[in-house]
C-alpha cells in the first residue's frame, strides 16, 4: 500500500514543478514542430516518438489542451497560440462527434480551458471569441448526452462499444453535460422534447457508482471495497445489468488501475461542482443528500482501494489482478518497478488518480472531516512527489513524452516493448502527459493561493 508521507507539504514540490514545466514546454514545442498531423492524433510514444493508433479520436484535445495548460502555468503566450489556433483549426469535428463517449476529454480540455482563462482574466476578453467557446461547449454536452441508454433504474452515456456498454472512463465526460447545463443550454429531441442535461449527468453518475464501483457488499465473489470494473454490460431489451467486463484491463473481476483512477478523479471533481448547484435544482432530481451521498461513497471507496492496492511510492501496476504480479513477491510494500520482468506499471493512472486524491482531500477538509481529508490529500502529494521525478519524469530531449512508463492497451499488445525487456516500459501517452500537467497546475495554484482550478470554476 502507499506509504503516505504525512509531513510533505505542497510547497515542498515547488522545485519539481519548476523543472516539470520547463520540460513540459520543450515537449510541447517538439510535438508542435515535428509531429506529422496527417497521420492522425498522437496517442502514445514508440521509442520516444509520438505515434497514432486508430481506435477512436479521443486524445487530440489532450494535445492542444496541454499547450493551454502550459500557458496557464507559465504565462508564455507561445503556448496559448499553439492551443488556440489548433483548437480553432481541427477541434470542430470533436464537437459534433456522435460516435464517442469522450467529449469531456476532447472539448472541455480545449474549449473549456480557453473559456476559463478568458473568464479568469488571463487572456484578453473578446465577446465573440467567448461566445464561440460557449457555443462549442453547449453543443458538445448535448451531443454527448444523446448517446443514451435507458436501464431499469436510470440510464447512462454508452461507450463506443454500443448501447449495452457503460465505461467507467465516461465519468469524466459528465463534465461536458454539466458545463452545457451551467451555460444555460436547452437540449431538445423529437417533438421539441426538452431533455434535462443535469438529470442525465446525475443518472450516469449513479449508474457508474452502482455498477462500475464495488463496495464489499457481496455482488460477486471478487467484491472488494473500492474495486472498479472498466465496463458494465447491460441487456438493452429489459434494462438489466448482466456482468462486469474489461476492454483494457485483465478481466471484469480485477481492477484496471486507469479505470479506477478515472472514477477517483471523476467523482471528486463532480462533488466539487455539485456544491455550486442550487438545492432547488437538486430537489427535483433526488435531493442533495442522496446525490452527494452516493458520489462521496464512490469517491472514498475508489481512493481507498487505490491507496491499499498500489505500491509504497504511489505508482500502480496496470491491473491489480494482472496474472504475473505474484512473481514480483511483496510488490505492494516497496516502490513500483517499471523495469521488472513480469508486469508493467501505469504512470498515467497515477497522474489521473493523484488529482482525485487531492480533490477529495480538499473537499472533505472543507466539510470539516479533517482527518480523512488530510489522509487523501497527503496520499495525493505522495504520488505526485514520485511522479514528478525520475524515473517517471522524462528529462531527455530525445523523448517527446513527459511522463514515462504509461500503458495503453496491455491485452491487445499495443504498447512498445524495448529491446532486451520482457514488458512495455519507458513510453508516454497523451492522456498521461495531459493529466500530469493538469495535476501540476492544480497544485501550483494551491501553492500560490490562486483561484481554485476546476472545470466549472470560471463559468457564470
Amino acid at each position: 500500500m502507499i506509504s503516505i508521507n504525512k509531513t510533505l507539504k505542497a510547497s515542498d514540490l515547488q522545485n519539481k514543478l519548476k523543472q516539470f514545466w520547463n520540460l513540459s514546454g520543450q515537449k510541447i514545442q517538439d510535438l508542435d514542430k515535428n509531429y506529422d498531423v496527417s497521420k492522425g492524433s498522437p496517442v502514445f510514444t514508440v521509442k520516444g516518438k509520438y505515434s497514432t493508433r486508430g481506435w477512436t479520436e479521443w486524445t487530440q484535445g489532450f494535445q492542444f489542451g496541454s499547450a493551454i495548460l502550459q500557458f496557464d502555468a507559465t504565462g508564455d503566450k507561445e503556448f496559448l497560440e499553439i492551443g488556440r489556433k489548433n483548437t480553432l483549426a481541427v477541434m470542430a469535428p470533436h464537437i459534433s462527434h456522435i460516435g464517442v463517449h469522450d467529449h469531456g476529454f476532447n472539448n472541455v480540455s480545449t474549449y473549456g480551458n480557453l473559456l476559463r482563462l478568458m473568464n479568469e482574466g488571463k487572456t484578453e476578453f473578446n465577446k465573440w471569441e467567448k461566445e464561440f467557446y460557449q457555443l462549442a461547449l453547449k453543443i458538445s454536452g448535448a451531443v454527448q448526452a444523446s448517446r443514451w441508454t435507458n436501464i431499469k433504474n436510470g440510464g447512462f452515456i454508452h461507450s463506443f462499444n454500443g448501447p449495452h456498454s457503460l465505461f467507467v472512463d465516461t465519468i469524466r465526460s459528465c463534465r461536458a453535460l454539466l458545463v452545457s447545463h451551467l451555460l444555460g443550454h436547452v437540449f431538445q429531441a423529437e417533438g421539441d422534447v426538452k431533455i434535462n442535461l443535469l438529470e442525465r449527468a446525475i443518472l450516469h453518475l449513479k449508474a457508474t457508482a452502482d455498477y462500475s464501483v464495488f463496495y464489499g457488499e457481496g455482488r460477486d465473489m471478487y467484491d472488494l471495497w473500492g474495486r472498479a470494473a472498466h465496463e458494465s454490460v447491460f441487456n438493452t431489451k429489459d434494462g438489466n445489468f448482466r456482468c462486469p467486463n474489461s476492454q483494457q484491463g485483465y478481466t471484469g473481476f480485477s481492477t484496471w488501475t486507469r479505470g479506477l483512477a478515472w472514477a477517483m478523479c471523476g467523482f471528486a471533481e463532480e462533488l466539487e461542482c455539485f456544491e455550486k448547484l442550487s438545492d432547488t435544482e437538486l430537489d427535483l432530481l433526488g435531493g442533495r443528500k442522496e446525490i452527494e451521498g452516493f458520489m462521496l461513497k464512490a469517491a472514498k471507496a475508489t481512493c481507498d482501494f487505490y491507496i491499499e492496492h498500489t505500491p509504497s511510492d504511489g505508482i500502480p501496476y496496470w491491473d491489480t489482478g494482472a496474472p504475473d504480479l505474484h512473481k514480483l513477491g511483496d510488490y505492494l510494500n516497496r516502490p513500483a518497478e517499471p523495469h521488472n520482468d513480469f508486469e508493467p506499471v501505469d504512470s498515467s493512472a497515477a497522474a489521473i488518480g493523484a488529482q482525485g486524491l487531492l480533490r477529495l482531500g480538499k473537499y472533505l477538509i472543507s466539510k470539516g472531516d479533517k482527518e480523512s481529508g488530510e489522509r487523501y490529500w497527503q496520499a495525493g502529494l505522495t504520488v505526485l512527489n514520485t511522479l514528478f521525478d525520475e524515473p517517471y519524469l522524462s528529462t531527455s530531449s530525445d523523448h517527446q513524452g513527459l511522463i514515462l512508463h504509461s500503458i495503453y492497451h496491455r491485452p491487445n499488445g499495443w504498447d512498445h516493448v524495448p529491446s532486451g525487456s520482457k514488458i512495455p516500459n519507458g513510453e508516454s501517452s497523451m492522456w498521461g502527459d495531459y493529466h500530469a500537467r493538469e495535476a501540476a497546475l492544480y497544485l501550483q495554484r494551491v501553492i500560490n493561493n490562486e483561484s481554485y482550478l476546476s472545470f466549472f470554476g470560471a463559468l457564470k
